[in-house]
C-alpha cells in the first residue's frame, strides 16, 4: 500500500524558516517523482517543488524559488521542503505527491502530470 505521511507545518512569522517532511512507503523512490503541493483558502492546488527520485533531479515554480529546497534521504523514504523566507500568502496546507517518472523531465510533469498518490496534507501559517 503507497502511503505517503507529512509533517513539520505550523504556525510562523514572516521571514522565518520551516522544515516539512514527508515520509514514504509502498513504492520504489527511484521509479517516482515527490513532489510537494500547497492548497491556500479560496484556491486551487499549485504544485510549487519537484524531486526526481532517480536522479535528484529538481524543479520549483517561480513563486518559490531561491526560498524553497527540496530533498530527499532515500535510506529514509523521505522527502523534505526546507521553506526560508516565508511569506504571508506562502500560508496553505501542503501536500507532498507521487507520480511515476517514466523518464519525464520535471517541467513537463509539473504542467502535465496528475499525480496519483497523496498525503493528508500539513498546515503552513505565516502570519505578517
Amino acid at each position: 500500500e503507497v502511503q505517503l505521511v507529512e509533517s513539520g507545518g505550523g504556525l510562523v512569522q514572516a521571514g522565518e524558516s520551516l522544515r516539512l517532511s514527508c515520509v514514504v512507503s509502498g513504492f520504489s523512490f527511484d521509479d517516482y517523482v515527490i513532489a510537494w503541493f500547497r492548497q491556500a483558502p479560496g484556491k486551487q492546488r499549485e504544485g510549487v517543488s519537484y524531486l526526481g527520485g532517480d536522479d535528484g533531479d529538481t524543479y520549483y515554480v517561480d513563486s518559490v524559488q531561491g526560498r524553497f529546497t527540496i530533498s530527499s534521504d532515500n535510506s529514509q523514504n523521505t522527502v523534505y521542503l526546507q521553506m526560508s523566507g516565508l511569506k504571508p500568502e506562502d500560508t496553505a496546507v501542503y501536500y507532498c505527491a507521487a507520480t511515476l517518472r517514466l523518464g519525464t523531465p520535471l517541467h513537463t510533469i509539473a504542467a502535465t502530470y496528475t499525480f496519483k498518490y497523496w498525503g493528508q496534507g500539513t498546515q503552513v501559517t505565516v502570519s505578517s
